[in-house]
């Protein structure tokens, strides 16, 4: 069955009744503990002001002992140095002598070695980090942009396999044993003995993060009716994310040891569990693998919750036979034809782009000048207008023309921060704020459209697909922050660039502003069909009230891309079509 049979069918329902409210409002609720996890290693693996240890059992003078350090010139200060130390047995030897450093001897000519007994940390900002905890610095400094990326792999591979695992067995189970692995994972971390250990932990986490949100991003999509369904795709889980995330900070701020920050982190999940009796399965998908009595089932188990009387018979005999012949879907039907080949080739690409982009800039925020938990809190309250503005655009505008852009604001403001001189810092984080503004609009409205652009029985296999090459971009962002660390501005032009291309490449997707959602695959591509005569660039339509598909919109499509149309009424295009032509 199309989805305007479906939509038609529960009318009944209503809009915005105690179901739908009670729906939106618990996955909502779910993607919470998405914003601590998504972001958590910005204050679990941040790397603290740390120089060379000098163990307390040397006896050299207090004054030798202040000495030992050399000095590098950072950002325009002198700061000791991270990564080495003058030799200890040299530094000794003065002292046992009482040279004065600095009078008697050079301390800059003494040799230097590495920091054999450890590291220093400073406690001020933090009890702890993975970074204190196992001395992920100097030569082993590689390992903490690394922990990031086992991360976002895990998350890839999370959403390569529960994709397929949601389109075949449900949404619901799929959405909340996602959240177990998610929850059950972050407590294990906390008796992590190495970083090795952690890190196979957090791949772990990682697995279950992107799962549970995509689940019930498609679920809650399914689920409520259309104009509903705009208002939760562009803000509702959004926004709630966005809350976890502002919480992040709030909750480092207060929890300065990882561990107990895991622990906070990991809480919220176990309360969601019971909530399992109140979320059903999607009707549609339901539908699409012709279990028509449970559908059925739930509506009217929902049109009692609204105190609406549901019809006798819900779905018509033949829809009923049209669901009977369940054909099951896999990965591989996103590249078997042209048409959709190509739509995937494409969101991919815009996908890897904004993934780059958001993930980047989030993780850059322990970076910026300032205070590193302020910075964070910002970073995430951004993403609240953000949201609030891809509701609107996706509400009145085509796809295309909001996505597109927002990438191309997004990136330019990311380009211009090398122009801006070191010493006005804040107009930098200003514009990187700016440019974190225009990638979150692009993500958000990047998901709403391609739940539109794929039909019911492929479109979680099609989201988490897409999720899953964004997140080689999410896995690859660590290092792009790590570029800085060599340049300066190298991570802005490579960011810049990317997000501008992005929002050019999405130019070529095709619309789907006024269409409904597509159920099959035949049906994904008559909406991104149009057939053109071989010598004319008219196109004729039947403007008929029957039609089940609105004739409006995809006229306006058909005309974006300069093909015009003329419309005719039913029996004008049989008479017409009687009539011999060239055409």
């Amino acid at each position: 069955m199309n989805t305007v049979d479906y939509d038609d069918d529960t009318t009944f329902l209503g809009e915005w009744g105690s179901f739908q409210k009670m729906i939106m409002a618990l996955l909502c609720i779910s993607i919470t503990p998405n914003g601590f996890t998504a972001m958590s290693i910005v204050f679990l693996g941040d790397t603290p002001p740390h120089h060379c240890a000098i163990p307390a059992n040397v006896n050299i003078t207090a004054e030798w002992r202040n000495y030992s350090i050399p000095l590098e010139e950072d950002n325009g200060m002198l700061r000791y140095s991270k990564c080495t130390r003058y030799k200890l047995d040299v530094i000794k030897l003065l002292s046992d002598n009482r040279s004065v450093p600095g009078v008697d001897v050079n301390v800059t000519e003494i040799e230097q070695e590495g920091c054999n007994d450890g590291w220093e940390y400073d406690r001020e900002i933090y009890v702890s980090t993975i970074v204190s905890e196992w001395d992920l610095v100097c030569s082993d400094a590689w390992k903490a942009p690394l922990t990031t990326s086992l991360m976002y792999a895990g998350v890839l591979c999370g959403s390569f396999i529960s994709g397929q695992l949601s389109d075949r067995f449900g949404r619901k189970i799929i959405l909340f044993g996602t959240i177990a692995v998610q929850t059950l994972f972050t407590f294990f971390q906390i008796f992590s003995t190495s970083w090795l250990m952690f890190s196979a932990l957090f791949f772990v986490v990682g697995m279950g993060h992107v799962s549970n949100y995509v689940a019930a991003f498609v679920l809650g999509a399914e689920i409520l009716s259309p104009r509903i369904r705009i208002i939760y795709s562009t803000v509702g889980v959004c926004i709630c994310f966005a809350f976890g995330y502002m919480l992040l900070p709030l909750m480092a701020f207060f929890i300065r040891d990882w561990r107990m920050l895991l622990i906070a982190m990991g809480v919220p999940g176990i309360f969601y569990f019971p909530l399992w009796r109140f979320i059903p399965e999607s009707p549609r998908w339901l539908l699409s693998q012709g279990r028509v009595e449970e559908a059925e089932d739930i509506l009217r188990g929902a049109a009692k919750q609204n105190r609406v009387k549901a019809p006798e018979v819900i779905f018509q005999p033949l829809q009923v036979v049209k669901v009977k012949k369940v054909n099951h879907h896999n990965i591989y039907d996103l590249l078997k034809s042209n048409n959709i080949r190509q739509i995937t080739i494409l969101l991919s690409f815009v996908w890897l782009v904004i993934s780059i982009g958001y993930f980047a800039l989030a993780l850059n925020t322990s970076n910026l000048s300032g205070d590193p938990f302020l910075n964070c809190f910002f970073s995430a309250a951004v993403e609240v207008p953000a949201y609030i503005l891809s509701w609107v655009l996706f509400r009145s505008y085509p796809r295309r023309l909001c996505l597109s852009p927002m990438l191309v604001l997004g990136g330019a403001v990311l380009l211009l921060t090398q122009f801006i001189p070191g010493d006005v810092s804040s107009v930098s984080t200003a514009l990187e704020m700016a440019g974190k503004f225009g990638v979150t609009v692009a993500y958000t409205i990047a998901y709403a459209f391609t739940a539109e652009l794929y039909p019911t029985v492929l479109r979680n296999t099609a989201v988490c697909a897409c999720c899953t090459v964004s997140r080689l971009g999410s896995t690859a962002a660590p290092y792009f922050v790590y570029l800085g660390t060599y340049y300066k501005s190298l991570p802005y032009l490579l960011m810049g660039s990317f997000i501008v291309l992005g929002g050019l490449v999405s130019l070529l997707l095709p619309e789907t502003y006024g269409m409904p959602l597509p159920e099959t695959i035949d049906h994904m591509q008559t909406i991104q069909r149009c057939k053109k005569r071989k010598k004319s660039n008219n196109l004729t339509a039947i403007e008929d009230e029957n039609l089940q598909t609105p004739v409006s919109p995809i006229r306006n499509a058909l005309q974006e891309a300069g093909v015009d149309v003329e419309l005719l009424s039913a029996e004008d295009f049989i008479n017409q079509s009687t009539k011999p032509t060239k055409h």
